[in-house]
């Protein structure tokens, strides 16, 4: 099985965390599917991400040796959740004839024809072949599209009598060698194919006339001396048990295929297209057999309206993260099977029951290492150093109003798993997570950033946490001009953006839209200045920042 069907039938589970991940999410995503795949023998669970990396959980995974987990975006059913038909690819020598048989056995009505290396060449469809049938009077068609005389011996099921066919093509033109003998002089011209009856008269003629081949029916005999001309003329004798008339209408089905073929303007599909697009694109085309390419490009096998029916939905399991906004897109068209987080409970609904574990602790992570602990699973050093990132991140290295004791005793276990000095590691992890050198606005505005909605207000908000206070403010400065432009693309009523001083225990805050101040200052009495505030205390986006700002939208509507 080569690497891209095996993707195709790959239906992994797909822990996965939010949109514009942060260092929890991310490695919350991998640790868990290492859980998984110890505990559940019968199923395969793989990390993925819904956005790009930041430099702190970047940093982390480089730090301990571990692979970025597969971007998904987008979990709406994509190609490679349908049960594709794996049908070969063909040769384009493969004659008319055979693509006929092939398709009446296979009930398949499209074939795709491919080179050596599997890249699709261009496809014929029933219709193509019923079409070459009826129009097949050109007598020069063998010659047209260079037919090799091996395609004529087969599909007239003919042995050779006289010559050598290997690597030769049809030169000229089919001819029915009836009649006396003048006639076929005056008909017969140099690399013809003469279909001749058991006449040796007809025989000698064609030779002479300097046929490329000649076709002798219904199995007759030839003579030693027709044998020997042939064979001076370097024209061969093909026997054939078919009639002259049979031979006739059948030998112009020795033409190759890729004759015939559509090569331009293909309609194809890939591992990666939408269901639905397919669906949409195919209702345009008559043929219903459509060709799908893997992931390295190469023919895979054929994707029909019927296929679309039989869709597997992606499969989920949601780390960091429980409300549809925060989700990958998508989500309504996959199946959650469960949700590992410490937020509050949001508005993600699911068709079936789940296994749903919410726990008021200060990283998903740290619900991960106690189900480690209560399955029996030993946990590596690898493992144990992202979950242990993933803690000194989420409770700013302890600091956060959110952190436990909880947090800190499983932080501080992990770091001897890991085999690293915390204090020095978070100092090292959070410097590199600060650096914006080479940012763009929207690179760190999207670092670690969710949407929120309570009633009818949808509003955004993005926090970075930094050690020095350099760092910081260009962080401010950079990201502060670009929040209305975020607030116009997303359609959202607020967007806030928290710059936290980790060592200060404090947040400076920026904020857009119609009403934002006021709201700010409804929420924490701050005083607010051209659309920033500080926050001294406010380390917590999760439990200092987000529900103030909700009771605000609420006692503001009352």
């Amino acid at each position: 099985m080569n690497p891209s069907t095996a993707e195709l039938n790959s239906h992994a589970i797909k822990v996965i965390g939010h949109r514009n991940p942060d260092t929890d999410s991310i490695c919350a995503a991998i640790a868990y599917s290492r859980l998984k795949n110890a505990i559940d023998k019968e199923h395969a669970y793989k990390p993925c991400r819904a956005g790009q990396l930041n430099r702190e959980t970047q940093f982390v995974l480089n730090y301990f040796g571990e692979a970025t987990p597969e971007l998904y975006v987008d979990v709406s059913p994509q190609v490679r959740d349908v049960d594709v038909r794996l049908a070969e690819g063909v040769d384009g020598e493969m004659s008319l004839r055979e693509a006929w048989t092939r398709m009446r056995d296979q009930n398949l009505d499209t074939l795709c024809i491919v080179d050596g290396e599997k890249n699709l060449k261009g496809l014929i469809t029933v219709k193509d072949v019923a079409t070459a049938n009826m129009d097949g009077i050109d007598p020069f068609v063998l010659s047209k599209s260079e037919t090799s005389y091996q395609n004529v011996i087969d599909t007239i099921g003919g042995k050779v009598l006289v010559g050598d066919p290997t690597g030769k093509t049809v030169q000229g033109r089919i001819i029915i060698g009836a009649g006396n003998s003048e006639l076929m002089e005056r008909a017969i011209r140099k690399g013809d194919v003469v279909i001749v009856t058991n006449r040796s008269e007809s025989q000698l003629t064609a030779i002479e006339m300097e046929a490329g081949c000649i076709v002798v029916g219904m199995d007759s005999k030839v003579s030693k001396t027709i044998r020997m001309l042939a064979e001076e003329n370097d024209c061969l004798i093909i026997s054939t048990p078919l009639n002259t008339y049979a031979t006739g209408q059948i030998i112009p089905q020795a033409a190759p295929i890729r004759y015939y073929m559509l090569k331009e303007g293909l309609l194809t599909f890939n591992l990666n297209s939408s269901v639905e697009e397919a669906t949409k694109l195919m209702a345009r085309v008559r043929h219903r057999y459509f060709p799908v390419l893997g992931d390295d490009g190469k023919y895979l096998g054929v994707l029909s309206r019927r296929n679309l029916l039989n869709l597997h939905k992606k499969q989920l399991i949601l780390v960091d993260h429980n409300e549809k906004s925060q989700a990958a897109e998508g989500l309504e068209e996959a199946e959650v099977l469960e949700i590992i987080d410490h937020h509050r409970i949001g508005s993600l609904e699911t068709d079936n029951p789940v296994y749903f574990r919410n726990m008021p602790v200060g990283c998903t992570c740290t619900i991960v290492y106690q189900m480690y602990r209560e399955n029996g699973v030993e946990i590596d050093r690898s493992t144990a150093g992202l979950m242990l990132s993933a803690i000194l991140s989420d409770t700013l290295m302890f600091r956060s109003p959110t952190c436990t004791p909880t947090d800190e005793r499983t932080a501080r276990e992990l770091a001897e798993l890991a085999g690293v000095e915390l204090e020095a590691y978070a100092d090292d992890m959070f410097e590199h997570g600060g650096d914006i050198s080479g940012e763009t606005a929207e690179q760190i505005f999207g670092t670690d950033y969710k949407v929120f909605t309570s009633g009818s207000f949808h509003f955004g908000v993005g926090q970075g946490s930094y050690m020095s206070e350099k760092n910081r403010l260009a962080a401010e400065e950079l990201v502060g001009p670009y929040l209305e432009t975020a607030r116009n693309k997303q359609g959202l009523d607020f967007v806030f953006y928290l710059f936290t001083d980790v060592r200060g225990a404090a947040s400076d805050l920026l904020m857009c839209g119609k009403g934002a101040e006021q709201l700010v200052t409804r929420a924490f009495g701050a005083e607010v200045r051209d659309g920033a505030a500080v926050l001294p205390g406010v380390l917590s986006r999760k439990k200092q920042f987000v529900p103030m700002l909700i009771d605000a939208l609420k006692h503001g509507q009352d």
